[in-house]
């Protein structure tokens, strides 16, 4: 395994972002962005002669998708992903775009929100979204790439059935310790049970249960939340997990800086 850190919504100052990176010790990535308006060959080659520069590798490009986007549950599932039929079509060729352009720098893995996947099958919505899935993930294949969920929307058990019915093959997870938790949909060490075999990237993010049916829960820095790292990380190298461990800390600033450092410290001490 090795540590990784996430980098940024949106690609500006590329170069800056993973001199960064490097200076913190960290050597791998995952690049997030949700503006597809911006890939162009330019922007390719900038970030591919910045990775050189700075010896960073990127495991995974994490694809967002233009429309409104509410971080809550009930919001949420109107505004998220491939969910809402009003914004689907558009954010599968979005989605696409940006497949091609990870494409574009090598990067074989590339990650979304795919939105709140309803945990009844027969659910209206259900076989639509599953559509527009199976066909975002069949352009990835072409391009011999694979499509990663990542956890926290649904329960682990109704991904598991939505990597099952959309049947591609190419399908696996972009386990987020912290969101299982935060979206109030399981324990980490529980959707390894289930899913651990599809995990082929993760966000090591810390965090709280929600207090309320409306809002989600609290992220924190790596150590003061729910999350049993020792226990996951056992867990991960049982599963024979040898991909990155990439901190994700969403805040800004100094203190962002300094709580990825405590998180790499405390992921090294537990790789030994």
């Amino acid at each position: 395994m090795k540590i990784g850190v996430m980098v940024g919504h949106g690609l500006n100052n590329i170069d800056e972002s993973l001199r960064k990176v490097a200076e913190l010790g960290i050597h791998s990535c995952q690049l997030s962005n949700y503006d597809v308006s911006i890939y162009t060959p330019a922007l390719a080659r900038e970030i591919m002669e910045a990775c050189r520069r700075y010896d960073v590798t990127i495991s995974t490009f994490w694809a967002g998708w233009s429309g409104p986007a509410v971080w809550n549950f009930t919001e949420g599932p109107v505004t998220l992903g491939l969910l809402p039929a009003a914004y689907r079509h558009r954010r599968v060729q979005e989605l696409k775009t940006s497949a091609d352009f990870a494409l574009s720098l090598g990067v074989r893995q590339v990650a979304t929100h795919a939105g709140f996947i309803p945990e009844n099958p027969h659910d209206p919505q259900y076989a639509g979204m599953i559509d527009a899935i199976r066909d975002v993930a069949q352009h990835m294949k072409d391009n011999g790439q694979s499509f990663l969920f990542e956890t926290g929307q649904e329960t682990p058990v109704t991904l598991l059935r939505a990597i099952e019915d959309v049947g591609t093959g190419n399908l696996g997870i972009n386990l987020d310790t912290a969101n299982l938790i935060l979206y109030g949909k399981a324990h980490p060490l529980d959707a390894l049970e289930i899913l651990g075999r599809y995990v082929m990237d993760v966000h090591v993010k810390d965090g709280c249960w929600p207090t309320d049916g409306w809002n989600l829960g609290r992220e924190t820095p790596l150590g003061e939340g729910l999350v049993n790292f020792p226990l996951v990380m056992k867990k991960l190298k049982a599963l024979g997990y040898d991909g990155a461990l990439t901190i994700e800390r969403e805040i800004s600033g100094e203190k962002q800086t300094e709580d990825i450092l405590r998180a790499k410290a405390m992921l090294e001490n537990l790789m030994d």
